[in-house]
């Protein structure tokens, strides 16, 4: 009877030390949600917001730079004054062309005088024939003498008018090729104006890139210093020939819209995509090898728990893998420690996990 009483309590401890074992611990683990890509990035350039129309303007007269009104940067009204040349040329050539014009219709006075004269008499019979036609076409040449004066002058008033360079529309001022003091000659290049109004993106593309742009690529672009301010743009002209140092070519984008932050000068990042066909793309870290087989450990939301999950690639690189339709838009998989789980087991999602 001893003997059965001590069975029974070897049985009750036995039951008791099973009871009291410690649970598995809850492992926790990193985790990323599964979402498909419907686009693929082809590149992030770096360009700037530039005005689509800029004009270079230069003096229509030789001479020396005076004064400079304005400088880099300044917004400019149309009409408004940018730059002078020292006037005294133009001045003496007003002066001497009015002085010609003086000389010759002082000149008309005489010859119509004459024209008169010989006229009168030629009525009354006492003059020749031949004088009166001296005395006509002396005026006749006297009058296209003093036609070709006054257009003398206008000229030159219009010379004197060339040493102001203003501006034909409103226009930011983006550089100065010309300081005071310094001689141009006519039509030479002195200042670069920029129209406000219409911007447009600026980046270079790799020409092999280019080559290769789909047909419905996307600029997507984004200031540098706040990139929450974005628009969308379109290729309106890219270079035919690559630039033989750097091998990229010009892309000038045509904005969507042009929000309030796209100033000129501003930086600005461009990514480019297309749309394709809907994928699954993950880290590599998600993968784990066994047995020869390649699987992913699936979180089940309402367990907490794991089980792992056999899966075939479509590609793969050093830094992530695109998987078929083993798995779904939506499920969760574990990102990190994949190699220390057992199927069933209890996990923490990380707070820092992807959501």
């Amino acid at each position: 009877m001893k003997r059965l009483w001590l069975v029974v309590a070897a049985v009750m401890l036995a039951a008791c030390s099973k009871e009291e074992a410690p649970p598995e611990p809850v492992r926790p683990v990193l985790s990323i949600k599964v979402e498909a890509l419907n686009e693929e990035t082809l590149g992030r350039f770096a360009g700037s917001i530039q005005a689509r129309y800029e004009s270079n303007l230069g003096f229509r007269v030789p001479g020396r730079i005076a004064s400079r009104n304005v400088d880099v940067g300044a917004e400019v009204e149309k009409g408004a004054l940018l730059a002078t040349l020292d006037p005294t040329d133009q001045q003496n050539q007003l002066r001497s062309a009015q002085g010609d014009l003086a000389r010759i219709q002082a000149q008309l006075i005489n010859a119509q005088a004459n024209a008169r004269r010989q006229q009168e008499l030629f009525n009354r019979g006492v003059g020749a024939q031949a004088q009166l036609d001296i005395a006509q076409t002396d005026l006749k040449t006297t009058q296209a003498s003093l036609d070709q004066a006054k257009a003398a002058v206008d000229q030159a008033k219009d010379q004197l008018g060339y040493v102001e360079l203003r501006t034909d529309q409103k226009s930011i001022v983006t550089a100065w090729n010309a300081e005071a003091g310094q001689v141009v000659t006519a039509g030479q290049q002195v200042v670069t104006l920029a129209q406000p109004d219409i911007k447009e993106a600026v980046i270079d593309l790799p020409d092999t890139l280019v080559e290769q742009l789909p047909t419905d690529v996307v600029f997507q672009v984004a200031a540098q210093l706040d990139p929450s301010i974005t628009t969308t743009a379109i290729v309106r002209e890219i270079e035919p020939q690559a630039q033989s140092a750097t091998r990229t070519r010009r892309a000038r984008l045509t904005l969507t819209d042009t929000p309030p932050g796209f100033r000129l000068g501003t930086a600005i990042s461009v990514t480019l995509s297309s749309t394709i066909k809907p994928r699954i793309e993950l880290p590599i870290s998600v993968l784990q090898e066994v047995d020869g087989k390649t699987r992913i450990w699936v979180v089940d939301p309402q367990t907490q728990t794991v089980s792992p999950r056999d899966v075939s690639l479509v590609s793969r690189t050093d830094s992530s893998v695109v998987l078929t339709n083993s798995v779904k838009t939506g499920e969760r998989v574990v990102s990190a420690g994949v190699n220390s789980l057992k199927p069933g087991q209890k996990v923490k999602i990380d707070e820092e996990s992807p959501q």
